[in-house]
């Protein structure tokens, strides 16, 4: 499973503390030169298949995974799940570490971003399909009656607040990105639709047609979708340019 090439390459220590090269010639190692060759040796290690090296670099290295994970929200979790998948990108940039490509510094905070983002991303998937496979309810009810809307059939029928466009919960942790994107009709719409009311029940609170909560609920799918886009893009670009620069 691991690799258990490049052994020979590293360096090894004196008991005065001096090091070894290949050849045998004897330098003094400095203080940053010994905390990376003390990372490779771990990887080779752990590439040997020694429990207790995987374990102690994991360990090493969980405070900065933890420390990445607070720039991410994972939807539907808490942050230890978001540290769980850090530290699983950890895992893989042991697996996969190539020391004459790039330092195990540098490739594990690429593993650990890629891991942590692709988890969002999953999740954000995964906890918006309701809203991304909502349906006008004013197309027509039957393939065959197109005077006969969706709407006339539910309108008295109570919406169940868990196949709401978002749960409660969600909405609680959104609501900071819903007070930025959403107008204050749509932010209302919104919120009355999750606690459970009917299209009917919203438009007679709002005093509006229940057309027009139709088109507040579409209009917020959308922007929500374009939001949710654009800031993944953006953090991927930024994890992109900070592995870039540290490499």
């Amino acid at each position: 499973m691991y690799k258990t090439s490049w052994c020979a390459a590293a360096a090894t220590s004196t008991a005065d503390g001096e090091d070894v090269d290949a050849r045998g010639s004897r330098f003094v190692a400095s203080p940053l030169r010994a905390v990376v060759r003390t990372r490779r040796n771990l990887v080779v290690r752990c590439w040997a298949g020694e429990d207790e090296a995987l374990d102690l670099l994991l360990t090493r290295y969980r405070a900065a995974v933890r420390n990445k994970a607070r720039s991410y929200f994972l939807v539907g979790a808490d942050r230890e799940d978001v540290v769980q998948e850090g530290m699983i990108g950890l895992y893989k940039a042991v697996r996969d570490f190539d020391p004459s490509r790039s330092s195990f510094r540098s490739f594990a905070d690429l593993c650990v971003t890629r891991q942590i983002i692709s988890a969002v991303k999953s999740a954000t998937r995964q906890k918006h399909t309701p809203l991304n496979s909502y349906v006008s309810l004013y197309l027509p009810a039957h393939h065959d009656d197109a005077g006969a809307e969706i709407v006339d059939e539910i309108a008295a029928e109570a919406v169940d607040p868990a196949e709401a466009v978002v749960s409660a919960a969600e909405l609680a942790m959104l609501e900071e990105i819903f007070a930025e994107i959403l107008s204050n009709l749509e932010a209302e719409v919104l919120q009355r639709y999750v606690e459970g009311e009917t299209y009917v029940e919203i438009a007679d609170a709002l005093n509006r047609h229940t057309k027009s909560i139709d088109n507040a609920l579409q209009r917020i799918k959308k922007k929500l979708d374009t939001y949710l886009a654009q800031r993944q893009v953006a953090e991927a670009e930024v994890a992109e340019a900070g592995v870039a620069k540290t490499g």
